[in-house]
C-alpha cells in the first residue's frame, strides 16, 4: 500500500531536512561518545599508574600513597573546580598536569571520575 502512495514520487521531493536527520542524530551523539573514551584514555595514560583503572587506588603505588578511591563519597563531593585544581597544580605528592593535558583534557578526566562513582 505504502509503495503504491510512494510510487513515482523521486527523491528529491524528500525535504532534505529529513534525508539528512539520521546523520544529525548520528553527529549529535558521537562527540558524547568521543569525550567519554578520551577521558578514559587519557585517564588510563596520566591517571591508572596510581589510581588503578577502575580508580580504587588499590595498585602498588596507590598502596602506598594511601590513596582514597576515586568513587568515594569524600571524592565524589568535590567540585569540579576542586578537581580540577588538584589535577592542574597537585596536591600532596600528587604531580601536577596542568602543563601536560589541555584544560578540555582535565574535564574530560573529571567526567571519567564522576563516571566512576557507584
Amino acid at each position: 500500500m505504502l509503495r503504491s502512495i510512494w510510487a513515482g514520487v523521486s527523491e528529491l521531493a524528500i525535504p532534505p531536512l529529513t534525508r539528512a536527520f539520521p546523520i544529525l542524530i548520528a553527529l549529535a551523539l558521537f562527540p558524547t561518545y568521543t569525550l567519554a573514551e578520551s577521558g578514559a584514555a587519557t585517564y588510563k595514560e596520566h591517571c591508572s599508574a596510581c589510581h588503578a583503572a577502575s580508580g580504587a587506588g588499590d595498585t602498588t603505588l596507590g598502596k602506598n600513597l594511601k590513596l582514597r578511591p576515586l568513587a568515594s563519597p569524600e571524592v565524589q563531593n568535590m567540585s569540579d573546580d576542586e578537581l580540577a585544581a588538584i589535577i592542574s597544580k597537585g596536591k600532596n605528592r600528587m604531580p601536577a598536569y596542568g602543563r601536560k593535558l589541555s584544560p578540555q583534557q582535565i574535564n574530560d578526566i573529571i567526567k571519567h571520575i564522576r563516571s566512576l562513582k557507584k
